[in-house]
């Protein structure tokens, strides 16, 4: 067996700062944020404003959304994203305009390196286009491009990039049609 020297292997390092800020943000989470009702998009993206999110016009972030690190997240202008969602923001996670992430979809940028001992961090980020349609429980991938225009259906794990105005769904995600609008 080949031995692997794990010094070469780089992943994120996370600081004291970004550990507190994640702590801090935790507690705005639950206490400001989680609890807030429905119709209060305008308070949810000002808490996430705070902690530097960058937060398009118009956007609805619904109270059970899921937030790692704030700094790492941008949402369009007239996006939502449904109570249920997990943006697991180790990296950056970019959303586009137009754009709808549905209930329990979980948009991943962390994942371990198995092939060296003690299974170091990886992290890539995330992109969205506009006018996308992320369904139900759909999972996405770190290092994961969706173009703009495409669908990806309900359940569905992403683990390569979408290309624009794709009907896609599976898992693995696979291109059904192109998507044509009326």
């Amino acid at each position: 067996m080949q031995k692997i020297n794990i010094n070469t292997h780089t992943g994120p390092s996370f600081s004291i700062k970004n550990r507190m800020l994640r702590v801090l943000w935790s507690i705005i989470y639950i206490t400001l944020f989680k609890f807030s009702p429905k119709p209060l998009h305008f308070w949810r993206a000002l808490l996430l404003r705070m902690f530097g999110a960058k937060i398009g016009k118009g956007a609805h972030i619904y109270p059970g959304v899921k937030i790692w690190a704030p700094w790492n997240i941008i949402i369009g202008e007239k996006t939502g994203i449904a109570s249920g969602v997990n943006l697991y923001s180790q990296d950056k996670i970019k959303i586009g305009n137009n754009t709808v992430i549905s209930q329990g979809a979980h948009l991943c940028t962390g994942t371990h390196d198995y092939r060296i001992k003690g299974f170091p961090l990886c992290t890539k980020p995330i992109e969205i286009g506009d006018n996308v349609w992320i369904a139900a429980d759909v999972f996405i991938h770190p290092g994961i491009i969706i173009g703009e225009g495409s669908i990806i259906g309900a359940r569905s794990v992403v683990d390569r990039n979408i290309a624009s105005w794709k009907v896609c769904s599976g898992h693995p995600c696979k291109q059904i049609k192109t998507r044509v609008l009326n």
